[in-house]
């Protein structure tokens, strides 16, 4: 049922709208806050059909802040987590006066939290118009991009603006964008986040933001001018030809475990809104709960969230993190699941552009290539191939030219939905790709337990950095040749932000919780000669459709050469010391040699250097 006003604080000229969701909850308070944290009013809300409750308070501005207050059973093993003393945010928040900060008395039955947890802001939206078309199409590069970590460092962008939304509008970073032939930025999470229980202990904080409490409002850390800066800053990307993709947190609640804080939709309905088994939250996440998005409340959030950004905000589509967890019922995931089919019937959804991260912890959670047929998915076992062919792995040959040529065995149907990456935020950056052959993540305070252990990466001869001229020669040849591979890939690629120009985070492959130097990129003494045969890369890509083009290669479309000319035959895919092959399309061939020695083509006529990729454009070397 529909509720009586749009849900959260609706604005009028003479006072507020009140709505909010709740089928267990036996009373709803709206609680009004003056300066500092002083409640200055409260009014109980009424409860409607379908679970709606509703209150009208008059004189009640934009800029004024709350949160609500709610009475009904605590019996956490039923999801039921009611608690007065708990002040509770906003699902449908649009702004939040203050960042999260953790704290063992969020969880603590009894204590009032009004003066930790942050307060909702009424705010006002201009009047709707209907959302241009998406400016990225698949085939282009989408670019990783970490708000805060990409540009506290950046010397260009004044001080006040770094580290925010608002740098992502600056001459200085719309200039390096283009000039690595950037089609979308790809934002990692800016919905206000909290950190994670373990982490405060060891003076530590998340700076990726994969732990949402209201899922609208924006971190005022990263945006403190709110959803206004994230439609400026998206303005001036589009006005440069470049996209926005949001990456959305919907698999879990920065709500944690049974032990975690009582922040919002815990408080507010657990037993609906987050998925129960045996009296215990599931964990499909490896977060401590996972939302129940077969649910209709859990649905409509998302489903409202995702309009908000495109309306009020303009952006081109969405990446959606552990995104089984939104088919996923009670008989297991489902293509077909009613959000997915919500949002392809969506007016407002059903153009942008959709990517699905396709695993996560859960029973049948490993999904790759079974999401709705106009979803891209990252693509974990491009990343993984690739790796290997150039670790010098024996028989990835074949998985290798598969993978370039846009994974065909894992994506039916006329086009490929890959999003192919060597690197991305979750393990290493690309220029520790090889230089470590394990990982290091010591600072994170875990033993080196956390983060995954295989990388299929590798480090030239010395574990880390070297001053060895001729192991940092061999690194950057290294990294040059998986550069070169990813844009020479048909179909949509991705580039995390400073990879193009040998960022490192010093073997560290789970840098969620370093906001400090360890992932901050070091634009001041960044390789630029690495970024400038980035940018070589993309103007050759931009020059050869046929790379870009995400339309399934068939038969004629493509050749596979050996170095002698011939083409390859089934048997040869598997042989252990095939190293070097070349791929013939329409005007363009690149010429892979993963060899320790250069390697003399016939068919296109050019020698290959070790360890290196080529490419001849209309018979001619590029």
């Amino acid at each position: 049922m529909e509720p009586p006003f749009p849900p959260g604080a609706y604005p009028q000229e003479d006072g507020t709208h009140f709505t909010i969701w709740s089928d267990h909850a036996e009373t709803v308070d709206v609680v009004l806050f003056g300066a500092g944290d002083a409640e200055i009013g409260r009014q109980r809300l009424e409860a409607g059909q379908g679970g709606w409750h509703h209150v009208f308070v008059e004189t009640v501005e934009p800029g004024a802040r709350y949160g609500y207050r709610m009475t009904g059973r605590y019996e956490p093993s039923a999801g039921l987590w009611y608690d007065p003393a708990k002040l509770l945010v906003d699902p449908y928040a649009l702004a939040v006066d203050r960042p999260f900060v953790q704290d063992p008395r969020l969880g603590q039955r009894g204590y009032d939290t009004a003066a930790l947890v942050p307060k909702a802001i009424v705010t006002a939206l201009p009047e709707p118009g209907f959302p241009e078309p998406p400016r990225f199409a698949p085939g282009g590069l989408i670019y990783e991009v970490a708000v805060r970590p990409f540009t506290m460092l950046h010397p260009d962008v004044p001080e006040a603006q770094r580290g925010t939304i608002a740098a992502l509008g600056h001459p200085a970073v719309i200039a390096h964008l283009k000039k690595i032939g950037v089609a979308a930025i790809e934002l990692m999470p800016i919905a206000a986040w909290i950190d994670e229980r373990h982490l405060p202990p060891l003076w530590l904080r998340n700076g990726w933001g994969y732990n949402s409490v209201p899922f609208m409002a924006l971190d005022p850390r990263i945006a403190p001018g709110g959803i206004g800066e994230l439609q400026d800053a998206v303005e001036r990307l589009h006005a440069a030809g470049i996209g926005v993709i949001l990456d959305m947190v919907f698999n879990h609640s920065g709500e944690s475990d049974a032990m975690g804080g009582t922040l919002s939709l815990r408080g507010i309905d657990g037993a609906a809104y987050f998925r129960m088994a045996d009296g215990m939250l599931v964990n499909d996440t490896g977060c401590g709960n996972t939302l129940a998005c077969e649910g209709a409340p859990m649905r409509r959030l998302i489903l409202d969230t995702l309009r908000h950004f495109v309306i009020n905000a303009g952006v081109d589509g969405f990446r959606f993190d552990l995104a089984p967890v939104l088919g996923r019922g009670a008989g297991g995931f489902d293509p077909q699941a009613p959000l997915f089919a919500a949002i392809a019937a969506d007016p407002v959804l059903a153009d942008r552009v959709m990517i699905a991260e396709p695993w996560d912890l859960g029973p049948g959670g490993y999904q790759l290539g079974n999401f709705p047929a106009n979803w891209l998915e990252w693509n974990d076992r491009y990343r993984d191939d690739v790796r290997r062919f150039w670790r010098g792995d024996a028989h990835r040959l074949g998985d290798f030219v598969t993978r370039v040529a846009g994974s065909s065995d894992v994506f039916t149907g006329a086009a490929t939905r890959s999003v192919s990456a060597v690197a991305s935020h979750d393990g290493f950056a690309l220029g520790d790709l090889v230089a470590y052959a394990v990982k290091h993540n010591e600072a994170n305070g875990e033993g080196n337990r956390d983060g995954h252990d295989p990388n299929f990466s590798w480090n030239n001869g010395v574990e880390g950095p070297s001053d060895d001229p001729a192991i940092r020669d061999a690194r950057r040849r290294d990294v040059k040749a998986l550069l070169a591979t990813v844009f020479a890939t048909r179909g949509t690629i991705m580039l995390t932000a400073g990879d193009e120009f040998g960022r490192t985070q010093r073997g560290n492959n789970n840098a969620y919780c370093q906001d400090n130097a360890i992932t901050w990129l070091d634009w001041a003494n960044r390789d630029t000669d690495l970024e400038d045969f980035t940018a070589g890369l993309a103007a050759l890509r931009a020059r050869s459709p046929h790379l870009s083009d995400p339309a399934m290669l068939t038969g004629p479309d493509v050749a596979w050469l050996r170095p002698d000319g011939g083409h390859f035959e089934d048997a040869d895919w598997h042989v252990p010391d095939a190293g070097a092959v070349a791929m013939r399309l329409n005007g363009v061939s690149v010429l892979f040699n993963r060899t320790d020695t250069a390697v003399a083509f016939a068919d296109p006529p050019r020698t290959v250097p070790a360890r290196s990729v080529a490419f001849v454009l209309d018979g001619a070397p590029a």
